[in-house]
């Protein structure tokens, strides 16, 4: 069990500082209806559910109308003060990578193009803080439900534990009971032995009485005859 919390304890070691390491990069993705100008990100140990649920939820939180597009998300007139007055449409998909990371795809487009650091180096900064914020924010929401994993299963195995612990107990209980009543029979089998003993002595006596009685009764038989 030890072996267990140090493993959950590393575990989540790792996946923090993971975390930390998180970084916004900019490519070309097959989203928003072509090949456009995206930022891409890395989110470490959170599940497609939990992406997906505050992609959404982060959506929401711009006034943008969501619905569903190409496996994502889409964000309809998403009001970001920051990048202006104009609304803006945000794209947003996920892959997984493998081993726990999740590749995020996000795409803004101002009306006319999409938010690239070429021609957009004041949106694209912004937009790429507001990634890089979302994606630590959800890393994060998947260490702790990972560690409440870890805690629910290290709950369990204390709960196996403390069963075995009282099985074991119940067990030492039942053998101090049964060596007690070996005892007790030791002593009934020893004084049954011993009871064997003085009846097989008083066997003795009685067929020496019957001897002599029946030595009584022949010669009480011989005066009658005289």
């Amino acid at each position: 069990m030890r072996k267990i919390m140090i493993a959950a304890f590393f575990a989540a070691l790792s996946v923090s500082a993971s975390a930390q390491k998180i970084k916004v990069t900019e490519s070309k993705e097959n989203i928003g209806g072509g090949n456009n100008s995206a930022l891409v990100t890395t989110i470490f140990q959170t599940s497609f559910e939990t992406i997906e649920k505050e992609v959404k939820e982060w959506m929401n939180d711009y006034d943008a109308k969501v619905s569903s597009q190409d496996g994502g998300w889409f964000g309809d007139n998403a009001a970001i003060k920051k990048m202006g007055d104009k609304p803006v449409d945000i794209y947003a998909k996920w892959e997984r990578l493998g081993d726990g990371e999740t590749k995020l795809i996000m795409a803004f487009d101002l009306g006319k193009d999409f938010v690239s650091s070429s021609r957009h180096k004041d949106e694209f900064e912004i937009a790429e803080d507001i990634v890089k914020k979302f994606a630590t924010k959800t890393a994060a929401i998947g260490i702790e439900l990972l560690i409440k994993t870890e805690e629910k299963t290290l709950d369990k195995l204390n709960d196996e534990q403390k069963q075995l612990e009282k099985e074991s107990d119940d067990l030492t209980d039942d053998i101090k009971n049964h060596e007690q009543k070996i005892e007790e029979y030791k002593e009934k089998i020893k004084k049954a032995q011993d009871d064997i003993e003085a009846n097989r002595m008083k066997q003795g006596r009685k067929k020496a009485e019957i001897e002599a009685q029946q030595k009584v009764l022949e010669a009480a038989k011989a005066k009658e005859k005289i």
